[in-house]
């Protein structure tokens, strides 16, 4: 058990590792942020942040001596420098559970040896073997790079009148995987948690929209039935189980007239989560630390029902937002990540509306999002 005021490294220092360390702060924890490039929204909130590379062993040596325990803000660490870590202080999830989400290929190839269900897929080396892919897989499909994509990158969809060799082309990635279609009913995502003795909490499933591949909103309570919910937050335990991970990760799910298919694993809290901040008892975040840190784990139970919008840079036209206007819905929750520059499709913060009729809090979001463009 690692006790306040123990010291928390995180690998990573975006606006996940700030809420990280906000959730902690309150508990009493001290947090050191390893983050190279030179935003670092989570450094404000931190005691100390490292700002290098990570083939500097030597400053991954000199974080690791100053904390205790490490967690992760991204999956695209790379995997030399999450082994070092893991070689000095315990790092959770493992970099072994790293290794395999932040690869496409080896991510599916997991799912597919321990049975959970996934969409079909082929592994693709070169502009040949995707034609061979799209004979076995057929249109429309999505080829997406092997390594490192999240938020849509990297990612394209074959149609009937795809050129191969253009397709490759543009992906510029060594090594690919091709994905079956899925025509879902939505899509879905399960926060679990598991701490060192195996014990596990998952959060209510969470309904997910995205526009151009990025996470626009996210509801809670889903629309899905509690039959559904168990079944998807089995899948997530399972999953959890089978990494023997410690700490907090994110199941995203496809609903399709198949039942649940999984598509992606983050070990890490996810922008899905960040509901939780506001509408349960205990935040995905300070779930991360208990988890991490062989806490109890937390009630994870919904206390009010809610939407979550993502703010994008989009939403800064020429100056800051009204945010008294916006304010003035006393059921709304404003969270800014203290980004100095906004930029198109860059998370800038989060809005929640919380209110015990789903409809109406879906509606005044959307209402909220057109004051958002107008001002």
């Amino acid at each position: 058990m690692i006790l306040p005021p123990a010291t928390i490294g995180i690998l990573g220092g975006g606006q996940l590792a700030r809420m990280i360390a906000l959730a902690g702060r309150r508990m009493g924890y001290r947090f050191i942020v390893y983050e190279p490039s030179d935003e670092c929204p989570a450094e404000s909130v931190c005691d100390l942040r490292f700002k290098n590379d990570y083939d500097n062993y030597g400053a991954l040596a000199d974080f690791a001596s100053k904390i205790d325990v490490c967690t992760l803000d991204f999956e695209n660490v790379p995997s030399e420098a999450a082994n070092f870590i893991q070689s000095c202080v315990p790092l959770r999830p493992s970099a072994y559970m790293l290794s395999i989400c932040q690869n496409r290929k080896k991510e599916k190839l997991f799912l597919q040896e321990h049975g959970f269900p996934c969409a079909k897929f082929e592994l693709i080396k070169g502009p040949e073997s995707l034609s061979r892919a799209i004979d076995i897989i057929g249109t429309p499909s999505v080829l997406k790079t092997a390594d490192f994509g999240y938020d849509g990158k990297g990612q394209i969809k074959i149609d009937p009148n795809t050129d191969p060799s253009t397709a490759w082309s543009s992906l510029d990635a060594p090594l690919a995987v091709l994905e079956e279609w899925v025509n879902h009913q939505g899509e879905y995502s399960v926060i679990v948690s598991r701490d060192p003795e195996g014990r596990k909490k998952a959060f209510p499933i969470s309904e997910n929209l995205h526009v151009d591949h990025v996470l626009f909103s996210s509801t809670m309570p889903a629309s899905v039935s509690p039959e559904e919910e168990k079944e998807a937050v089995e899948i997530a335990y399972q999953i959890a189980d089978q990494f023997q991970m410690i700490g907090l990760a994110a199941i995203e799910f496809f609903r399709s007239d198949k039942g649940w298919i999984v598509n992606e694993i983050a070990p890490r809290p996810h922008n899905s989560g960040h509901l939780t901040f506001d509408a349960c008892k205990t935040s995905q975040f300070e779930q991360c630390i208990r988890a991490i840190c062989g806490l109890p784990l937390g009630d994870t139970h919904l206390l009010t029902p809610g939407v979550m919008v993502n703010l994008l840079g989009d939403h800064w036209p020429n100056l800051e937002p009204n945010w008294n206007r916006i304010l003035e819905n006393s059921n709304l929750k404003l969270h800014l990540y203290g980004k100095d520059i906004p930029r198109k499709g860059r998370k800038m913060g989060h809005l929640t509306l919380l209110d015990d009729d789903i409809q109406k809090a879906r509606q005044t979001t959307h209402e909220v999002m057109q004051l958002l463009k107008a001002s």
